[in-house]
């Protein structure tokens, strides 16, 4: 009875295919490719992309020239450019500058040129991307900061704890929402607006895909929004810092609002008129920025900028 039992379990063990035939049985099944010829290899091996976003990647970090990067006369040291995750660190340097009067040095980071992966810039951050800092005013060797969520959490603590509430429940709901868009980003930038306005070629898939979430993240700041003034409550926080340049990008960027259809969120563009609105907000999109008003470099704040041009 048992040596029949191990025939017919052996039998049954030859007649299922392994996992990694069910796997290449599926990769060749019916499903279509783009391009129509292409096949999943078995093990990926880089090859040049199209596109000024593609042309710039590569699957391994590191220097690729030397460099030096500039120093001002200030204690923060802002190396970035003003895309939105660069933005999010310059409104908040700005309204700090309002408040307490904090002064900087920013610098461009022109990412086309691939600044990003100069030595110097490589040593302040290691995964090549913008915004990082320096500050100067600690003990020892200078600070290095990155990743702007990082950044914002940074700043508002070396200044007595700025646009963060003080009370417990008022500061965890900020960092909920503050890290909530550090993990949803790059469903908008590196996949709603590559696919949508980057990418060499339109493919439909991926442009519904990542619209899809993107509308489902506008859908979640809409609801939480319709009872709020801010992203928090009453008390405009680093979070809507945080949030804000993200709706801007795909509105000025991208040029998406129709298509995303960001006039049926009422909530969300009240609030994003709002923070619009803000001084501080204006001054922090020109610096390091795009088009005629921008300021490739800031040495102090904006003000100081543009009264003694």
């Amino acid at each position: 009875m048992r040596a029949k039992a191990l025939l017919l379990l052996s039998a049954v063990r030859r007649s299922v295919p392994s996992n990694k035939k069910r796997q290449a049985a599926r990769m060749s099944s019916s499903t279509p490719a783009y391009p129509a010829d292409y096949e999943v290899p078995e093990v990926w091996t880089f090859e040049e992309q199209e596109g000024k976003m593609g042309a710039m990647n590569r699957p391994f970090a590191g220097a690729r020239k030397e460099q030096t990067l500039p120093k001002g006369d200030h204690g923060v040291q802002l190396y970035s450019l003003g895309t939105p995750n660069g933005v999010k660190v310059t409104i908040l340097l700005e309204e700090l500058n309002a408040l307490k009067g904090v002064e900087y040095d920013a610098w461009k980071v022109n990412i086309f040129d691939l600044d990003q992966f100069g030595s110097d810039f490589v040593q302040v951050n290691p995964n090549s991307k913008i915004p990082c800092m320096l500050d100067y005013d600690v003990d020892g060797e200078p600070l290095r900061v990155f990743e702007s969520g990082a950044m914002l959490k940074y700043l508002a603590e070396k200044y007595d704890g700025a646009f963060v509430p003080k009370d417990l429940k008022g500061k965890t709901e900020t960092y909920n929402w503050l890290f909530w868009q550090m993990g949803t980003a790059p469903y908008v930038g590196g996949g709603f607006g590559h696919f949508y306005s980057y990418a060499p070629v339109k493919i439909q898939y991926a442009i519904d895909r990542f619209t899809m979430e993107v509308k489902r993240e506008f859908d979640v700041l809409d609801k939480e929004l319709a009872t709020k003034t801010y992203i928090v409550g009453d008390e405009y926080t680093i979070a809507d810092m945080a949030i804000w340049p993200w709706v801007m990008c795909c509105i000025k960027f991208y040029k998406a609002d129709t298509f995303l259809g960001l006039k049926d969120y009422k909530n969300l563009m009240r609030w994003y008129d709002l923070i619009a609105d803000r001084p501080a907000v204006k001054k922090g999109t020109r610096v390091n920025a795009f088009g005629d008003d921008a300021l490739p470099e800031v040495h102090g704040s904006v003000d100081k900028m543009t009264s003694s041009s």
